[in-house]
């Protein structure tokens, strides 16, 4: 018997995304300090990445509303844990970017305590989506990251944003190289995602995802 590959979604979970992401969407929390987390409850799913790769803008694209995660033209704007209750099952958790070469070392840090405090002892993330600019190459804080993910076992799955913004050869190059590197850490889910904002490529897919982590029988619902 053939494993199913984990990067087919059928009709039905594609389906049981669009649904998942037409519920109610809305914030619900901040914060800039680790000890004043929400209470743990149901599934949260983390979106991580550089300043500037995209994060709120697909949150946005996800939840079909064009202003539920602030985005902004100037990398390092979000610099709180955001959450999201979508639907009472799965919170969406909009994370600080790193990275920001501009910030103050002291802000830099600040932020990048908070959010890798967060990765490594929330109980109840089920899964780290790493945003990656497919138009950028890797760079070392992305290959930080994902270590950091590796030694805590925390799953990520690699997502890939703007890719409308890339010609089809250098994306085919960026395939290569992403699959490459999820070969390279452990804590890797086996497939990435491919999306872009403006144009809806790949984000049924990225909301069958989320569908199918809550449905999991380990999932709980937030109380």
């Amino acid at each position: 018997m053939t494993q199913k590959d984990p990067a087919t979604f059928s009709d039905e979970e594609i389906e049981r995304g669009r649904l998942l992401f037409a519920g109610p969407c809305e914030f619900y929390f901040a914060t800039q300090k680790l000890e004043m987390l929400p209470p743990v409850g149901g599934p949260e799913i983390a979106f991580a990445g550089r300043s500037n790769v995209g994060k709120s803008s697909l949150i946005n694209a996800l939840t079909g509303r064009n202003r539920l995660a602030r985005a902004s033209s100037e990398p390092g704007r979000t610099k709180q844990l955001n959450f999201f209750n979508l639907g009472g099952d799965v919170s969406l958790v909009d994370m600080p970017g790193y990275g920001y070469a501009k910030a103050a070392k002291q802000v830099k840090e600040d932020w990048q305590e908070l959010m890798f405090a967060y990765l490594r002892g929330r109980p109840s993330l089920a899964r780290v989506f790493l945003l990656l600019d497919a138009r950028i190459e890797l760079k070392k804080v992305d290959l930080e990251a994902m270590t950091l993910l590796d030694h805590a076992a925390v799953v990520f799955q690699l997502i890939l944003t703007k890719c409308d913004q890339v010609r089809p050869a250098a994306l085919a190059a960026k395939r290569r190289e992403v699959d490459e590197t999820i070969r390279k850490h452990p804590a890797a889910y086996p497939f990435s995602i491919w999306t872009s904002s403006e144009t809806g490529s790949g984000i049924p897919l990225l909301r069958a995802e989320v569908a199918r982590l809550i449905d999991a029988p380990a999932a709980r619902h937030i109380v």
